[in-house]
């Protein structure tokens, strides 16, 4: 099956619709569920299994259409075209010239590298804005993880 860009860009813009109200709603829930264990002292109950009932679409319907996004991205980024995502970033192929490559081990030997296309990202001014935000010294995910424990 092959997706025009039209198609492309209708699935991603949905799926981005559905994520973000997914999140909305997740969020409102976690709130309530934060306000109703501070007012009752409760055990929280457990989040249901299919966090994509709320956008009316299965688990599976949703990587589906991510699926085939990231497939039509790759489609186009292998016929040399250059795929922009608005406020996210725009992806692109470049060709990485020849150069001379050395064996850390054995400076002296020198090995060839042929030229290749390479996939570059730039990131779009939302979502710089977005990571400009966090704070310069994030915990490692091993550290948060012993500290949950």
């Amino acid at each position: 099956m092959t997706l025009t860009k039209r198609d492309l860009v209708i699935q991603i813009a949905e799926a981005i619709n559905w994520e973000q109200e997914i999140l909305e709603k997740e969020n409102l829930k976690q709130q309530n569920l934060e306000q109703s264990k501070q007012a009752k002292n409760k055990q929280p109950t457990k989040q249901p299994k299919k966090r994509f009932e709320l956008a009316s679409l299965s688990q599976q319907q949703v990587l589906d259409i991510v699926q085939r996004t990231l497939d039509g991205i790759t489609g186009a980024l292998a016929k040399g075209y250059k795929v922009e995502l608005r406020n996210f970033g725009v992806f692109e192929v470049k060709v990485r010239k020849a150069r001379t490559g050395r064996n850390p081990n054995t400076p002296k030997t020198e090995i060839p590298i042929p030229e290749r296309s390479v996939v570059k990202f730039k990131s779009g001014k939302e979502m710089r804005a977005e990571v400009l935000k966090l704070p310069t010294k994030l915990p490692s995910r091993a550290s948060s993880q012993r500290r949950k424990k």
